[in-house]
């Protein structure tokens, strides 16, 4: 009758939706010990919007950013990294809500690996799902 759907690490069937607090152009403070400090994002992977409206992240998301303060090997570099914390409030399935201090996200590899080898303060374990490598280098998972 019809195709099977693909689902792969972003499928968005078994995803719970998360409100999007990170729009593109947010500065966002790096949680790891890659180089990078500041990172200001510039696309959201794998979402697509309506016209005129500014694609947005939530935790979990993996998303393309541009280094705006670190060390001057990572300054200006195109990276990839993963949302990890977010400001904006989120309601998880079991009826909890939770939110962090601070927007917070970790630079990876585009095969999904962190750079860095060590994440300062907790994390989502949303984000903990979704990328389980950022999740064994992670100090807590709330």
């Amino acid at each position: 009758m019809g195709k099977k759907r693909k689902i792969g690490k972003k499928g968005s069937i078994f995803r719970k939706k998360i409100t999007r607090g990170l729009p593109v152009g947010a500065r966002v403070r790096v949680a790891d010990n890659s180089g990078a400090k500041i990172v200001e994002i510039i696309s959201v992977l794998h979402l697509k919007t309506r016209l005129n409206r500014l694609p947005s992240a939530a935790v979990g998301d993996a998303v393309v950013v541009s280094v705006k303060k670190g060390t001057p090997e990572t300054r200006k570099k195109i990276l990839r990294a993963v949302i990890v914390r977010q400001k904006q409030l989120i309601h998880r399935v079991d009826g909890t809500r939770i939110m962090f201090e601070d927007n917070a996200a970790v630079i990876i590899t585009p095969d999904g690996d962190p750079k860095g080898t060590d994440v300062r303060g907790p994390i989502a374990r949303e984000a903990a799902e979704l990328f389980p490598r950022v999740a064994s280098v992670a100090s807590q998972i709330i």
